[in-house]
């Protein structure tokens, strides 16, 4: 295959606004805490970068694309340190099906590693170990992660080629629905669960300190969200165009129908239920950006605010302290949009007449992944506990893990030697 210049800058740009994503998730995320654990929640998401990047390079790739290994993961060995797969017998660079590096396939897809991560982090905001949470980096993206996107992406149990095709209908996730926002919600469920409440959780308001910080990363991740689907067709031709426009459409509905349960049930339509309803939105497209039309986007992205927002309420009624609404949006949405490419994908879906195959294999593949994740993460969670601990102190808890932790406070007033007092919207 010869070198499209046209693909590979079209993948290379792709690839540099899906990491731009994780920078924005701190933006989101950070503005969301409260003002003394700003610093400490986006520190979460950098240590994410720093930490999957190393590990990416090294194992990452070859357990998500390297020789099968039982349907579940790819050899750990077999390109390690990506040994192989930059470089053809002849010292060419290796090309991909789309005359695109295969290199540059490599940082794209790492890209999408990183932030799976980091989207967990917000279930746990202002109390756990940093420490902690970089070893539950490593360890999630190595045993969850990787071999997740092995069995969808890479000729897995989830893929075209595994178990769950029923008749014409495979497997459908064109951007990370199972992979990245199942497999990040479930982990994020579990994690809550596991660390527990925050102090006051349910008795004392912990409203967001910075809404211009929430709004500025929700304006990002939706920027990074045209490489994360656009990137997704693997080369510049329609099919990164159907996404591109089905992107717009759905985030732009689900932002409505987020606004319109809001302000049927709370009396307001609020900046920070805009900021969530784009993000709901992303998520739910995600998996269906390149098998459903514009208008079946449309549909997806509206219900997907609309769910989301009764959603993230249930936390407060089944008493988990998921603190950044992971569960409620990534998992929720995530799952919607999974299960919708069934309904609504153009060639085999259920209301284009392509009977109720798709449908089966979408909630089937929803349910592993599910499954497989909580699993995964309970262990690792519970493991950690034991060992490492997740928990900061009460008092640092209370006084801020900035200050206690990275030796810094984000706003002059938040000052040392003190109780620090909280910036409230």
């Amino acid at each position: 295959m010869e070198l499209d210049t046209g693909a590979t800058a079209w993948m290379l740009t792709s690839a540099s606004l899906v990491l731009l994503m994780t920078p924005g998730l701190a933006l989101f995320y950070g503005g969301m805490v409260r003002g003394k654990s700003v610093l400490n929640m986006m520190m979460m998401s950098f240590g994410a970068i720093a930490v999957t990047g190393v590990i990416y390079v090294l194992w990452g790739w070859s357990m998500s694309y390297g020789a099968d290994v039982g349907g579940i993961l790819g050899n750990p060995f077999d390109q390690f340190a990506l040994q192989g797969a930059i470089y053809d017998e002849a010292g060419e660079f290796l090309i991909d099906d789309f005359g695109v590096p295969a290199i540059v396939g490599v940082g794209f897809q790492a890209t999408f590693a990183i932030i799976t991560v980091a989207l967990i982090s917000g279930a746990i905001a202002d109390r756990v170990k940093f420490g902690t949470w970089m070893v539950f980096v490593a360890l999630w993206v190595t045993f969850a992660y990787f071999p997740m996107a092995h069995m969808v992406w890479g000729g897995g149990l989830l893929s075209g080629d595994g178990p769950f095709v029923i008749g014409d209908a495979a497997p459908i996730d064109f951007a990370g629905g199972t992979v990245v926002h199942i497999n990040a919600g479930a982990a994020a469920l579990v994690l809550a669960l596991v660390v527990g409440k925050r102090k006051g959780f349910g008795t004392e308001p912990m409203r967001p300190h910075n809404l211009t910080l929430v709004m500025l990363g929700a304006a990002l991740l939706w920027f990074g969200w045209f490489g994360f689907n656009g990137g997704s067709a693997f080369t510049a031709d329609g099919f990164a165009g159907l996404a591109w426009v089905n992107t717009t459409a759905a985030t732009a509905a689900a932002v409505l129908g987020w606004l319109v349960v809001e302000k049927l049930r709370d009396g307001s339509a609020t900046s920070l239920g805009a900021a969530s309803g784009i993000v709901a939105g992303l998520v739910a497209i995600t998996p269906a950006a390149g098998s459903v039309s514009p208008l079946g986007s449309l549909a997806i992205g509206v219900i997907a605010g609309g769910l989301s927002a009764w959603a993230v309420g249930l936390k407060f009624k089944l008493g988990f302290d998921d603190s950044l609404d992971v569960v409620g949006i990534h998992l929720v949405a995530g799952l919607w949009g999974t299960v919708s490419i069934g309904l609504l994908a153009t060639e085999t879906g259920l209301l284009y007449g392509g009977g109720i195959n798709q449908l089966a294999v979408q909630a089937i593949i929803a349910v592993v992944a599910i499954a497989f994740a909580a699993i995964v993460t309970y262990i690792l969670a519970i493991i950690l506990k034991a060992v490492m601990g997740w928990r900061v102190s009460e008092e640092v808890e209370v006084n801020g893990i900035d200050l206690a932790v990275h030796g810094e406070s984000a706003y002059e007033g938040l000052q040392s030697g003190s109780v620090i007092k909280e910036v409230r919207a």
